[in-house]
């Protein structure tokens, strides 16, 4: 389910100030600097303090290596947060950003270790090319440490225009991911 009540309406919201669809989005987290799973922790208490946001699902704490990064960079820990919300794509990646400079994320090069990366990686089925914002996020499709963790809180879920994660992560060398046990997430 991406939208409800009726996956057709159009965000009527901006024109007529009336209700908004709950969309459900997928928000990908990583950090290779620091305090990881603090950081890691942090985010998604500031995920699940956002107003007219409701989790409805964290994955397991995945340990990648880091992808483009300067040789050296150490290794990530990542998560996956599925969350149903109302607010619009461009409020979220809003507060996906605030949410990273609230932990000390520097924006250097690409590829740059960083104390907190949070990602929108869907939301609903919005399709959006801007030059600050492309949803669906363009390489999520391609990154295990992204679509392993989604797949094990939400395999049916979809990229729209590239399938369901479950199949996407069947399909991703696996070799550079580990689930980390012992490490949990857990709403606070």
């Amino acid at each position: 389910m991406n939208e409800t009540p009726n996956p057709h309406i159009i965000d009527a919201d901006t024109l007529t100030g009336g209700l908004r669809p709950i969309r459900r989005v997928v928000v990908a987290l990583g950090s290779n600097l620091g305090d990881r799973m603090a950081n890691l922790q942090g985010a998604l208490n500031a995920v699940a303090d956002t107003p007219d946001v409701e989790i409805v699902g964290v994955s397991p704490v995945y340990e990648s290596a880091p992808v483009g990064a300067p040789e050296g960079s150490p290794d990530f820990l990542n998560a996956v947060v599925v969350v149903d919300s109302t607010l619009h794509a461009r409020t979220l990646l809003e507060r996906a950003l605030a949410i990273e400079d609230a932990f000390g994320r520097v924006r250097t090069e690409p590829g740059a270790p960083r104390t907190l990366d949070v990602d929108l990686v869907v939301v609903g089925d919005k399709v959006i090319d801007e030059e600050d914002f492309v949803l669906p996020h363009p390489r999520a499709h391609e990154r295990a440490f992204v679509v392993v963790p989604w797949a094990s809180v939400d395999a049916d879920g979809e990229i729209p225009g590239l399938g369901r994660v479950g199949d996407l992560a069947h399909s991703l060398d696996t070799t550079t991911i580990t689930r980390v046990d012992g490490l949990e997430l857990r709403l606070e």
